[in-house]
């Protein structure tokens, strides 16, 4: 819980144009990452490793990218091509990581969700290193992903429907 309120902080940082963003991301990471070695969850553990790599490059890119005159990162929205590449990557990089994780389930909660919101995390932190106003787009997807899941839950809790396999009872 505390590594996602970090995250959740890192995301307002990031709305904000503050250079505080990536700390704070790779704070979140690294207690995501002491989270799941405890629990010896491998897959989360890699996946975090991932997002700490990217907060680092993200906050190098910040610091080296391109200002506005308040000194705030400049921020553009992404060109057609840019989108192209950013729905290309992510689609491409879901079915690589979907089938990694269906091959290898012990990575994975659900290989094909799970694959998404890890590619699309990835993919809406290169945009928001980069500056581009696209990645809230990938934001906006993640929460319709989370609110249809925590939907899920509360109507499976209500109606005494029966656990998902291997989930403990």
């Amino acid at each position: 819980m505390i590594g996602n309120l970090f995250g959740l902080g890192a995301l307002a940082l990031g709305w904000r144009r503050s250079v505080w963003t990536w700390p704070v991301q790779f704070v979140a990471g690294a207690v995501l990452v002491t989270a799941y070695a405890s629990a010896q969850l491998s897959g989360g553990l890699g996946k975090q490793l991932l997002v700490i790599a990217v907060a680092a490059w993200g906050w190098r890119q910040w610091h080296t990218g391109r200002h506005d005159r308040g000194g705030q990162i400049a921020v553009r929205f992404a060109s057609w091509r840019e989108r192209a590449v950013l729905v290309g990557a992510t689609a491409a990089g879901t079915l690589a990581v979907g089938g990694l994780f269906t091959a290898v389930p012990e990575l994975s909660w659900n290989p094909w969700p799970d694959a998404y919101i890890f590619v699309g995390t990835l993919a809406a932190m290169v945009a928001q290193a980069r500056g581009l106003a696209f990645s809230g787009l990938v934001y906006v997807i993640y929460l319709a992903l989370a609110l249809w899941g925590a939907r899920d839950w509360w109507l499976r809790s209500r109606t005494g429907a029966p656990a998902l396999e291997g989930a403990p009872a």
